[in-house]
């Protein structure tokens, strides 16, 4: 009598995953700084690594960390590249329009994202990851730690420390626009 395959988390429910959580990936990776085509390449990384690793994947977790940490090691591992060279080209996500919006709120909108995405460029890799998972993405500090192999009271000093420091830039990318704006 064969023995019974293995189980696969995620064998039969791939596609429903992968649809559930293309713009959450996307969107982290791009919140990472990946432009371009590099942007679609490292998303399409993440899922055929996830697909290749399903059966480490422990389905008693929640999904989208376990997703977002091989996000995370996909965009460092890319950034380490030597032959990586960085667009130009800001590509922001694809937006459904929302027409109960007024044209200033729509600007106003658009200016804070775009400022939000300076001072992430401005921080580094890790930090910049720490600030996207947590306070964009609205993970948990435990579900970051599990996600990206760091000890939790680890997790939680580092998360600090990124936030002080993407506040500074924040501020810093503020100042840049009001000073080129009075020029």
């Amino acid at each position: 009598m064969p023995e019974p395959a293995a189980p696969q988390p995620l064998g039969n429910d791939f596609q429903a995953m992968y649809r559930a959580e293309l713009k959450p990936v996307w969107s982290f990776l791009r919140r990472l700084g990946a432009q371009g085509r590099d942007l679609e390449d490292l998303t399409q990384e993440v899922f055929l690594t996830a697909y290749q690793r399903r059966e480490a994947y422990d389905p008693a977790q929640p999904i989208r960390p376990w997703l977002l940490g091989i996000a995370y090691r996909r965009a460092a591992d890319h950034r380490r590249l030597a032959y990586h060279a960085r667009e130009t080209e800001a590509e922001a996500a694809p937006e459904v329009p929302d027409e109960r919006q007024d044209h200033e709120r729509s600007l106003l909108a658009k200016e804070a994202k775009e400022l939000v995405y300076q001072a992430l460029d401005e921080l580094p890799l890790e930090k910049r990851a720490l600030v996207a998972l947590h306070d964009l993405e609205g993970e948990s500090v435990p579900a970051i730690a599990q996600a990206l192999g760091v000890p939790l009271n680890t997790t939680y000093s580092r998360l600090r420390l990124a936030r002080d420091q993407f506040a500074r830039a924040f501020a810093a990318a503020q100042e840049r626009r009001r000073s080129h704006v009075s020029v």
